[in-house]
């Protein structure tokens, strides 16, 4: 164990010093989260005709220049454009529909066009939906670990697998709050990517025990 320790010590405290610190910075200032997923401001324009994304986007482009917009269509002709935005001001809200009145010919009246807050997303919520099924995978990957490798004693084997699986996703949540890389829509295929890649590590690891102890098993029955 001491060996381990000594040969991977540096690693051991740069993978320390990741986990504290994004700690710190969770604790400090919390994860970022896609515009998508934080508190904003959203209006809905009925065009009521068929318009483009890229000229609702080139608009709000102008208006709410270094704010972060998404454009949508929604209702089920896709005739009403969702802007949803960081922080909308009213007068913002009014410049935008006198250009996309100027642009389509509409007469959309900034006094009836409300802006709409959109509450903040939890994490949690964004990961609920995986949690069973991800559980699921755990429970049945946990099982064949034990099976697969029970000569190099299976409750090492799992307790060493959950370990390294806590570890990784720690590390990469950790990772995500220093760099403040956005947690959104790409945060859950990354989970589930660095997931496959930490079990795909571990088990290459336990095929070369294994081979060892077969080998030196062998070995002992030719003596």
């Amino acid at each position: 164990m001491k060996e381990i320790i000594e040969k991977n010590k540096v690693l051991i405290i740069l993978t320390a010093l990741i986990v504290v610190l994004g700690i710190v910075i969770t604790a400090v200032k919390g994860f970022n989260f896609d515009l998508k997923y934080q508190q904003a401001k959203k209006v809905e324009l009925h065009i009521n005709k068929e318009f483009a994304i890229s000229d609702i986007k080139q608009i709000t482009n102008e208006v709410l220049s270094k704010n972060g917009v998404i454009v949508q269509k929604v209702e089920m002709f896709e005739d009403t454009a969702s802007i949803i935005a960081k922080d909308i001001t009213d007068e913002q809200k009014s410049n935008v529909i006198t250009k996309i009145n100027e642009k389509y010919g509409t007469e959309i009246s900034a006094e009836n066009t409300e802006i709409i807050t959109v509450p903040h997303t939890r994490g949690r919520d964004i990961v609920k939906p995986y949690i069973t099924p991800f559980l699921i995978s755990i429970v049945i990957i946990l099982c064949y670990m034990a099976i697969r490798y029970y000569k190099l004693n299976c409750i090492k084997v799992i307790l060493e697998t959950i370990g390294v699986l806590l570890l990784t996703q720690i590390l990469l949540f950790s990772a995500m709050a220093i760099t403040r890389i956005p947690i959104g829509r790409l945060t859950i295929p990354l989970i589930i990517l660095v997931y496959i890649l930490s079990l795909l590590g571990i088990t290459n690891k336990y095929e070369k025990d294994l081979a060892t102890k077969k080998a030196e098993q062998e070995e002992k029955g030719k003596k």
